[in-house]
């Protein structure tokens, strides 16, 4: 089947070498799996009456409203809390695209792809309210 030992030997070490960047890129994958599932994503207002913390998968995880939230009408603090929630997932897209980069690498398709999809599901609201997300 080979005309000779080289080419043999040339064919091996080429899947040797697969087996081993699909290894290491099983790795790596493992690596931002575990970085990215303890991220949370953190804003305050600029009044610093709301505060909002969101868990990797972009959901409401902590809201502290500060007593004085009482002096504003309810419509205002709603509105805070949307916009405020809306950083919130901003600064964690932000942080799963540098641990996306700096795992992968910021040129590599796969974390290119990572990024779009975490970017599809938990950036920034566009008119969608949050019960229907």
């Amino acid at each position: 089947m080979w005309a000779d030992d080289a080419a043999l030997t040339a064919a091996a070490q080429r899947l040797d070498e697969w087996e081993s960047s699909l290894a290491d890129r099983a790795a790596r994958a493992r690596d931002l799996s575990a970085r990215t599932r303890g991220l949370t994503g953190s804003a305050r207002s600029a009044d610093g009456l709301v505060e909002v913390t969101v868990d990797a998968s972009g959901l409401l995880a902590g809201l502290r409203l500060h007593e004085r939230t009482r002096e504003h009408p309810a419509a205002h603090t709603a509105r805070q809390i949307l916009a405020v929630t809306d950083a919130a997932r901003a600064d964690l897209l932000r942080q799963v695209t540098e641990a996306t980069a700096e795992t992968l690498g910021a040129d590599d398709p796969a974390a290119r792809a990572i990024i779009e999809a975490h970017r599809h599901r938990i950036g920034p609201d566009e008119g969608m309210p949050d019960a229907h997300r």
